[in-house]
């Protein structure tokens, strides 16, 4: 790829590693309005293969509560859309673009495992495959009763 982000007209990426900037600023304008102190801290933001974007904070709690990407899941699922086909995350005060934890890599590979992550930071954001985060991974579905 040239070094250079590819859009489509519709915000979707055009090329493999292309970024979806649309979706990386719909993340950051929701962490600019939604993230407060210690609890909401990281914005995640979807596009479903319809086109529409999806937004959602993370959840902090002592107990472990939810980070943005998996209440993202919730937030589509509650607007009925269950294709996500790009995924990024960032961190309140203009952090940026950060990379999803483990658990959350894990999720997103069980529910899409076609979903493709925005990482990097400044001029170095990417697009991958989840399964490119997760080498070597268990795969949930392959371990179910058929």
């Amino acid at each position: 790829m040239s070094g250079i982000d590819h859009e489509a007209a519709d915000g979707q990426a055009a090329e493999p590693g292309a970024v979806d900037r649309e979706l990386v600023e719909a993340a950051l304008e929701a962490a600019r309005r939604y993230t407060r102190g210690d609890n909401h801290t990281v914005a995640a933001a979807g596009r479903n293969a319809d086109g529409r974007i999806v937004t959602a904070v993370n959840v902090y709690h002592f107990t472990g509560g939810p980070c943005a990407e998996l209440v993202l899941i919730g937030a589509a699922a509650g607007q009925g859309a269950y294709d996500l086909t790009t995924v990024v995350a960032v961190g309140d005060r203009e952090r940026g673009v950060i990379p999803p934890c483990g658990r959350c890599r894990q999720v997103l590979l069980d529910y899409f495992p076609q979903v493709r992550i925005i990482v990097g930071r400044g001029s170095g954001l990417r697009t991958v495959p989840v399964p490119e985060l997760l080498p070597e991974s268990y795969v949930w579905a392959d371990h179910q009763e058929g």
